[in-house]
């Protein structure tokens, strides 16, 4: 009699215990993000152009060196640091400059950010510096976008593929 009570009460808190894992895999509900609002979302990483030029070495140079150190260029492993720019139906939303990574600033620089906007059409200009000049622009990128009710736009940024890309 008394396995047969342990038995049902196993039974009884099972059945509760499922019943609360089901209440709760449909409520409360949560909206990920809202229904009314559309997403541009940045997300790339980049290396800048080099701080100083390549050094070529003469052939008198080479012979002096021992075979392992024989490297015809010479660059510097310093990063400039990249800025970027994203203005939204002409008004900024997004400026940052990310110094390149790790311990000779050599790496690249990364870029994740999410610019919440209502849906719409919109005009959207990328600009990004990754020389370290003073005025004007490496690359500058204009799309018109019609974006619709949750839906998520990426900016991209590939320099093989001439810049920015917009998906």
């Amino acid at each position: 009699m008394r396995k047969l009570r342990q038995m049902l009460a196993l039974c009884v808190v099972l059945a509760l215990f499922g019943a609360l894992l089901g209440y709760f895999t449909y409520r409360p509900s949560y909206a990920h993000f809202p229904e009314d609002q559309a997403l541009i979302k940045i997300s790339f990483t980049t290396g800048g152009q080099r701080v100083g030029k390549c050094i070529r070495r003469s052939r008198a140079e080479l012979a002096k060196l021992p075979p392992h150190k024989r490297k015809v260029l010479i660059c510097p492993r310093e990063r400039h640091p990249i800025h970027l720019e994203i203005m939204i139906d002409g008004k900024p939303r997004y400026q940052a400059t990310v110094r390149a990574a790790g311990l000779s600033s050599d790496g690249s620089s990364k870029f994740y950010r999410g610019l919440v906007v209502t849906p719409g059409k919109h005009v959207i200009v990328a600009r990004l510096i990754d020389s370290g000049r003073k005025t004007g622009y490496d690359f500058e990128t204009r799309k018109e976008v019609a974006l619709a009710p949750r839906q998520h736009f990426i900016i991209d940024f590939q320099r093989d593929q001439g810049g920015f890309i917009f998906r």
